[in-house]
């Protein structure tokens, strides 16, 4: 899988067809009981197919403790958009946080170069987090983060390439704690694979969403 890389900071398919997170390491028992059902519920998630999530190595200096899961939109052989999610947990709190647990993602595809030039584009990818948490009826609170825009141009012996253009999203957010002090992970993971196939440019997985917009399949996707 092609996962995202980078540091993180506080800066249609068919549905009958989902499938789990890849196995991946279990928290640690002695982790708070919050924190461990907050991961399990991340690891039983269903997923549209198009999207291949696997438990990765979490950051080691961010909170307490924390579980990471890497993601790549599929076609085929070729990866349309790839990202990385982690669930982090402070049991004492954290005053930038307002709550005991955080959602941190970096989430990043090539565009067509066009598109690239629309001076609205951060700000729709941005609405495009903000709509897909509240399209899942999800309470968060203290979102923040930036969204990037880059260009590649080739010349004299590398002309023969065509331009690439990428977006990336950074952003953090608190899920609000439901039952026992544990917010609905499953739901903010749905919500981050919203935004991975709006990235991506896949059809809405349901009916109701024909209304979504979503950035146009790159050209040339990336091989895996």
């Amino acid at each position: 899988m092609a996962a995202a890389q980078g540091r993180l900071s506080d800066g249609a398919g068919g549905m009958d067809e989902s499938k789990n997170i890849k196995d991946g390491a279990h928290p640690d028992s002695t982790a708070p009981l919050p924190f461990r059902s907050a991961v399990e519920a991340l690891r039983a998630a269903r997923l549209r197919p198009q999207i291949e999530v696997e438990a990765t190595r979490p950051p080691q200096r961010l909170a307490p403790y924390a579980y990471a899961l890497e993601a790549a939109v599929v076609d085929g052989e070729e990866d349309l958009a790839d990202g990385r999610l982690v669930l982090l947990h402070d049991p004492a709190g954290h005053d930038a946080w307002q709550g005991t647990f955080r959602l941190v993602t970096l989430v990043r595809a090539e565009l067509e170069p066009e598109l690239a030039t629309d001076p609205l584009l951060p700000e729709v990818c941005w609405t495009w987090l903000t709509g897909a948490l509240q399209g899942r009826g999800l309470s968060y609170g203290e979102a923040s983060g930036t969204v990037t825009r880059a260009g590649s141009y080739y010349f004299g012996g590398l002309a023969a390439r065509p331009s690439a253009s990428q977006i990336e999203i950074r952003a953090s957010w608190t899920p609000r704690e439901g039952l026992g002090g544990v917010p609905d992970t499953a739901a903010h993971l749905g919500a981050w694979c919203d935004l991975l196939a709006q990235v991506a440019g896949l059809p809405p997985a349901g009916p109701g969403d024909a209304s979504v917009v979503t950035l146009p399949q790159r050209r040339g996707p990336q091989s895996r």
